[in-house]
């Protein structure tokens, strides 16, 4: 399995943990940062810190909502979270938004474009899921 990892992702797993059978290619993605070699248009991954998150739903909400649009056409699409929920709902982050409009934000935006935000725990497990999406 090819993975590729687009360009401006600042900080991509190497996939080195995972099962032998991935490669990785760095290359421009108009989705996510993460794909399948001859599925970019099709498939992609969207990968959010804690930090990076809250701020798509607060100061970068309406940039982050257009992606989201874009991203319902795809016939599959995540976005998975370096955190867990409870981070999430106990506010462990640096911002003004409430726990409870992050938490509202995101169930809105799974209904609204029925896209699954997969909170993983930690960035090694953030890496086990999106190739496990992938694959």
């Amino acid at each position: 399995m090819k993975i590729i990892i687009d360009t401006r992702e600042q900080r991509p797993f190497d996939f080195l943990s995972q099962s032998g059978d991935i490669e990785t290619e760095r290359g421009t993605l108009a989705l996510g940062d993460y794909s399948l070699a001859g599925m970019t248009e099709r498939v992609a991954v969207e990968r959010k810190s804690l930090s990076d998150l809250v701020m798509c739903l607060g100061t970068e909400r309406e940039r982050f909502q257009r992606e989201l649009m874009r991203a319902a056409a795809l016939e599959a699409f995540c976005v998975v979270v370096e955190a867990t929920w409870q981070d999430l709902a106990a506010g462990r982050y640096r911002s003004k938004l409430s726990p409870a409009s992050g938490m509202a934000s995101v169930l809105a935006f799974m209904a609204r474009h029925r896209i699954p935000f997969l909170f993983a725990g930690n960035r090694a497990n953030a890496e086990a899921v999106t190739a496990g999406f992938l694959r």
